[in-house]
């Protein structure tokens, strides 16, 4: 990352961050993509189905592994929206 600030030491992989800010995300939300499991992300990615089709563990689980704050009193449809729009 030569010329560019470091995103800090939270950040698990500063290179998919970077390369999420360059796309245009939001400094959380690249934050939180490069801090999760790319298995878990290809999931979503590989059209194994849509979050809907999901149960609400599943669902849940992926916005722990996001760090999706207050998902402990979400619904389903609401952790869905935190996902999506984070």
């Amino acid at each position: 990352m030569p010329g560019k600030r470091s995103p800090g030491p939270s950040v698990k992989d500063p290179e998919r961050y970077e390369a999420l800010r360059d796309e245009g995300m939001s400094k959380q939300k690249a934050a939180r993509i490069a801090n999760s499991d790319p298995k878990s992300m290809a999931h979503h990615r590989s059209g194994d189905g849509k979050y809907e089709e999901w149960s609400k563990d599943e669902i849940y689980a992926k916005a722990q592994d996001v760090g999706i704050k207050g998902r402990s009193k979400m619904n389903k449809g609401e952790l869905i929206d935190a996902l999506r729009h984070g």
